[in-house]
């Protein structure tokens, strides 16, 4: 790549999808994930009213924290609604890095691209690979039901530390380190449990995909088991999760600090 005639372009080459997907992306995510969230505290309490005016041993307490499983549904139908939003983008982007500007059907730039997989592929083509990341759709999942969770316990120790048991459902600030450690396990665990979609995914999405890699999801993955066994799935794991960490954890702290600092700015 650097010893090509634009060294620069062919290191950034797919930068503009990859900017716009993650941008969109994660705009998406957190804001349905939020909606949901509340929906799912309001029903517990709700039917925890239910039980105490029926007389059930339950109590009448309002619940302030979710559960894992809430987390990880939350998550899963917020990455649901991203996937049939952006899936049109991480294809652009897959073809753009799988080739070097200049070479034989190679797209010049995002928006060629575009014009090139609706006239050849029409509204189809946008699509290639998006039955594989709905599948993803559970990195997401249980990326938020470990990181969540965890922000919640951490949280739990900080306020035994400080005596503040009583306001435990106050949404304190989460500290820069613990952003950062909580977020990177949270990222190294769902990467590695759900990665083998990733490589799917990949190869479902490049140029001529059929003919190299195999048809569909069954084909794509028949092929990888038959020619690598069950270490195909996983290549690149280690690359990925170094490339992943450093962009998670810039998420994470722009995102913890921005919910916590925006509304006192607005208040």
């Amino acid at each position: 790549m650097v010893t090509n005639e634009q060294p620069i372009q062919s290191l950034y080459r797919g930068l503009t999808p990859n900017l716009v997907g993650n941008a969109s992306s994660w705009a998406i995510f957190f804001y349905f994930k939020s909606i949901i969230e509340e929906q799912l505290l309001l029903f517990h309490n709700r039917t925890r009213a239910t039980s105490f005016l029926n007389n059930d041993s339950s109590t009448n307490e309002t619940r302030n924290e979710l559960s894992p499983a809430d987390y990880f549904l939350a998550s899963g139908i917020s990455g649901t609604l991203i996937t049939l939003s952006t899936n049109p983008i991480w294809v652009l982007k897959t073809r753009m890095l799988s080739s070097d500007k200049g070479t034989e059907g190679a797209y010049e730039s995002m928006w060629h691209g575009a014009r090139q997989v609706f006239k050849n592929e029409g509204l189809k083509g946008f699509y290639r690979g998006a039955g594989v990341s709905l599948l993803g759709n559970s990195h997401g999942a249980v990326q938020f039901a470990v990181y969540e969770p965890l922000k919640n316990v951490w949280r739990g120790y900080q306020a035994r530390e400080h005596h503040e048991l009583e306001n435990r459902g106050h949404q304190e600030k989460l500290g820069n380190t613990a952003t950062l450690v909580i977020s990177g396990s949270a990222k190294i665990v769902a990467g590695t449990v759900t990665y083998p979609y990733q490589v799917i995914r990949s190869r479902l999405q490049t140029y001529h995909s059929e003919a190299r890699f195999g048809k569909g999801i069954r084909g794509v993955a028949s092929k990888i088991w038959r020619e690598e066994g069950w270490r195909g799935f996983y290549r690149g794991l280690g690359t990925n999760v170094l490339r992943v960490l450093p962009a998670t954890w810039v998420t994470f702290l722009v995102y913890e600090n921005v919910r916590y600092y925006l509304p006192r700015l607005a208040a």
